[in-house]
């Protein structure tokens, strides 16, 4: 795909023919963010970390134990990254990995995208731009 964007980008014509998705994907952001206070940041030290690992799972992370989360940037902990064949098992691969993943020390987002899993409309699909604002993920 990115071939094919350089050498669009580069005046030439298209080469591949018409793809379609094949599979499914989500990312979730865990940040160090107190879902039950208004995302408010959580730095501090991490003291315990497990992330998640298996076939499909992604972990794009800089953290480890014993790593302090500063004030001053971007609260991202991680982005988890799952895939699968079909959406629902994409999801379901994701509750396993978010049940997994393992940070002690700061409030993160984990607890927030367990619950937005479990929503039925989430899992449905029925959902828009406005979702959140009728979503309750409080503790």
């Amino acid at each position: 795909m990115i071939k094919e964007q350089i050498k669009i980008a580069a005046g030439e014509p298209i080469t591949g023919g018409n793809r379609y998705p094949q599979m499914h994907a989500m990312e979730c952001r865990i940040n160090a963010e107190d879902p039950n206070f208004d995302f408010r940041p959580s730095p501090g030290k991490i003291t315990s970390f497990h992330s998640s690992k298996g076939h499909g799972v992604r972990v794009d992370t800089h953290v480890y134990a014993g790593y302090t989360i500063p004030p001053y940037y971007d609260s991202m902990i991680a982005k988890l990254i799952c895939r699968a064949r079909t959406r629902e098992e994409c999801i379901r691969k994701m509750e396993r990995a978010l049940d997994e993943f393992i940070i002690e020390g700061p409030k993160t987002t984990v607890s927030f995208h367990q619950k937005l899993m479990k929503d039925e409309n989430f899992r449905k699909g029925d959902f828009n731009t406005s979702f959140l604002n009728d979503f309750n993920f409080k503790d």
